[in-house]
């Protein structure tokens, strides 16, 4: 998927497509320097090379999107990425001198409050970075994410995880969403203007304390046992 609003069909050959999705080649190039773990020149010309090879052999199809980044929250969800990457790095690596504690590993569902293609993708690429937590299902139709986490014990709780992705996304769409979408996901906040719930709530749904519109399910926590 590329990063720009629709439109139709780039005409004028390979130049116009790359410099039309210039945004995608900026957050492939970023990806791919993530990937690696190391910002240098190489890396950063590597990435700039292969995403213009895929946007010119193997473009991908659109998807539409009224976002728009706001430099602040966009330093708050860096920021704030980069302290869980570290502090979850080093709970991550005392395990290994815990010889006589077992991980309790488990895999938690949660439930977005936007099931957008790109916030998804962006809020499942962060919590996949960070060490102990990987996304290893996705639903896009309702929103659903399962994390499996290394140490549900070491995290705080299923209830924890979810509230963690939750506040993930949440910063993820404050950084990146239009007002519209910030307003149906219940965390657009105007002086003077009283916000709207989360969501349209379906039929038989219920709202939750964080906002989130909420449908009946089942248990969505799948314990993984002692190790």
């Amino acid at each position: 998927m590329s990063l720009h609003r629709r439109r139709g069909p780039l005409a004028g050959g390979w130049f116009n497509r790359l410099t039309a999705q210039w945004r995608t080649i900026v957050w492939l190039t970023v990806v791919w320097v993530m990937l690696w773990g190391e910002l240098s020149w190489g890396n950063v010309l590597a990435g700039i090379l292969l995403a213009s090879l895929l946007i010119t052999f193997m473009p991908l199809p659109s998807i539409a999107t009224s976002g728009t980044a706001r430099p602040w929250p966009l330093l708050v969800l860096v920021a704030r990425f980069v302290g869980d990457l570290v502090v979850a790095s080093f709970q991550v690596s005392m395990q290994a001198f815990r010889f006589h504690h077992t991980p309790h590993g488990a895999v938690v569902g949660v439930r977005l409050r936007n099931p957008s293609d790109i916030y998804m993708t962006i809020t499942s690429e962060l919590s996949s970075l960070v060490p102990g937590s990987l996304v290893i299902e996705a639903h896009r139709l309702t929103g659903m994410l399962y994390l499996h986490v290394l140490d549900l014990d070491a995290a705080g709780g299923a209830d924890k995880v979810r509230q963690d992705t939750l506040d993930l996304e949440a910063r993820v769409l404050r950084a990146f969403a239009s007002n519209d979408e910030l307003k149906a996901a219940g965390l657009y906040h105007h002086p003077g203007e009283t916000p709207e719930p989360a969501g349209a709530t379906p039929a038989g749904g219920a709202t939750g304390a964080d906002g989130a519109a909420r449908r009946p399910e089942r248990r969505t926590d799948r314990g993984e046992g002692q190790r």
